[in-house]
């Protein structure tokens, strides 16, 4: 869920512009897990451009602030979350952790790095949201550690009914600064795809498994 449209249409319009998004329906990408793929999404090249950087830590601080009211950490999961993550801590003056994707092997064996206390108020910040499998595994850790989290703000959502089903499952509030819908819609708006290569990029996100470039 986005917070606004204004918020979404403009986030997407930075990340294309930095190419932390790259739309190529006639070239796609090949994902891990074997996809085939219109699109790329690496929202750590935000961290390279000051003025984006600076829209986002405070775009999603600003949400977090009349959304979810008194926090008392902001988390981050690791490790594309760390970044800006931190930024956002620092921008509220709050404490920061990070959770792994799982505990360590050695040392303290920790899989939440940073102090947190038992009852506290948690924001989970997260770059991206696909299926949403990693970023529930950072907040079971939380719950597991008995803190309260009040629910996830990410950058951005690939928009799949498979993470729209996982975090109802969850009952985690998950708000994003934009998804794919208005992503799309920003880009057709700007010329930067044709309206045929908006059909065939939603048809991807329909059933992106099963889909084949056109």
């Amino acid at each position: 869920m986005i917070f606004d449209k204004e918020t979404a249409k403009q986030t997407a319009e930075v990340l294309l512009q930095i190419n932390a998004i790259k739309l190529q329906p006639n070239d796609p990408f090949t994902w891990a897990s074997g996809w085939k793929s219109p699109i790329y999404c690496d929202n750590r090249i935000v961290l390279s451009f000051p003025p984006i950087r600076n829209y986002i830590r405070e775009t999603i601080a600003k949400h977090i602030e009349s959304h979810y009211g008194k926090v008392d950490v902001i988390a981050g999961v690791a490790t594309g979350a760390i970044g800006i993550g931190i930024l956002v801590a620092e921008y509220l003056g709050l404490p920061f952790i990070y959770v792994r994707p799982e505990a360590k092997s050695h040392g303290r064996q920790n899989q939440i790095e940073g102090f947190v206390e038992s009852g506290q108020n948690v924001v989970v910040v997260e770059d991206l949201i696909s299926t949403g499998k990693s970023s529930l595994n950072a907040v079971k850790a939380l719950k597991e550690a008995n803190v309260n989290v009040k629910g996830m703000v990410a950058i951005f959502s690939y928009g799949f009914e498979v993470a729209k089903n996982n975090f109802e499952a969850a009952n985690v509030d998950l708000h994003t600064l934009s998804n794919y819908e208005n992503l799309l819609e920003q880009a057709l708006d700007t010329k930067y795809i044709t309206a045929k290569e908006q059909e065939v990029l939603a048809l991807w996100n329909a059933n992106p498994s099963e889909w084949n470039a056109i």
